[in-house]
């Protein structure tokens, strides 16, 4: 349906405390950009205007993690992030990579798709050029039909602002995104899993316990939540349906596995790296792996 689509945009992590955000994922080795406060609009054609939120981000030149916090209770809320934060805390955001954010919202609107129709956000960053003004559009999915999270398609329109080269090597080598992961509901896996189908057009793969959606070099993983047990032991559940995990893509495990640990953080082995609890990860499991 949306073949312009090019992967993972970004995911978000959410909270409150964004101070003790950058400081955990900076000890897991993420070189993080400086904070930078959001400008937001809340319908479609209005103009942003100052957000209570702001972000850092690890940035991969292709996608990124945002480190999204609530830092002024009283500023205007258009995109309702309070809300979001009051239900909990934590790995609530995932945007999808396109590069026309008015024909992939015309895509989903002619699905059936409810959106938000295009919206645009702005912040300020500052660049080796000096101060520059970041822009973006983003079409959101009408929150009450995706139980698992909040679901976006974003289209770049600075991304030399975004992904500067000095933000983007990591003391932990991350190079990127390599996949997301999905806890449905039981009775609602059917109906998220096929949402995604539609909306990247492509076909289910079945691996295990898990459904995999390939978008262009990333993966989305889905699990029902009988089975999220085998893939993620012991880790919290925070609702019915939920974002779980990310998978990170390193050049080198043990060494990245040596600096997590090192700064504080326990992990465990993984058949094919190392993993850090949600606990420790403010709501968001990691998986660190080289492919």
């Amino acid at each position: 349906m949306t073949g312009d689509i090019h992967g993972i945009h970004h995911t978000g992590v959410l909270t409150r405390d964004l101070d003790g955000l950058e400081r955990a994922y900076a000890s897991f080795g993420f070189t993080l950009s400086p904070r930078s406060r959001h400008l937001l609009a809340g319908r479609p054609g209005e103009a942003p205007v100052p957000g209570c939120t702001a972000n850092r981000c690890a940035l991969f030149g292709g996608s990124y993690i945002e480190l999204l916090g609530i830092v002024e209770e009283s500023a205007p809320d258009p995109w309702h992030t309070k809300a979001m934060a009051d239900e909990y805390e934590g790995f609530r955001l995932i945007n999808l990579d396109t590069g026309d954010a008015e024909a992939t919202h015309r895509s989903l609107a002619s699905a059936g798709l409810r959106t938000s129709g295009v919206l645009d956000l702005e912040r300020d960053v500052d660049t080796e050029e000096g101060p520059r003004t970041v822009r973006a559009r983003a079409v959101h999915l009408e929150p009450r039909s995706t139980p698992e999270g909040y679901v976006g398609i974003a289209q770049h329109l600075t991304r030399r602002y975004v992904h500067q080269p000095r933000y983007l090597s990591h003391p932990n080598g991350a190079r990127g995104l390599g996949a997301v992961l999905i806890v449905a509901d039981d009775s609602e896996f059917d109906a998220i899993t096929n949402r995604y189908t539609r909306i990247l057009q492509v076909a289910p793969r079945r691996e295990g316990p898990l459904t995999m959606l390939y978008a262009a070099a990333a993966r989305l993983q889905f699990v029902r939540a009988s089975d999220a047990e085998e893939v993620l032991p012991g880790e919290p559940v925070p609702a019915s349906s939920y974002m779980a995990a990310m998978t990170i893509l390193v050049d080198d495990v043990d060494d990245a596995r040596k600096i997590v640990e090192s700064n504080g953080t326990m992990t465990r082995p993984t058949g094919d790296g190392f993993f850090i609890s949600a606990r420790h990860a403010y709501g968001a499991s990691l998986f660190f792996t080289a492919s």
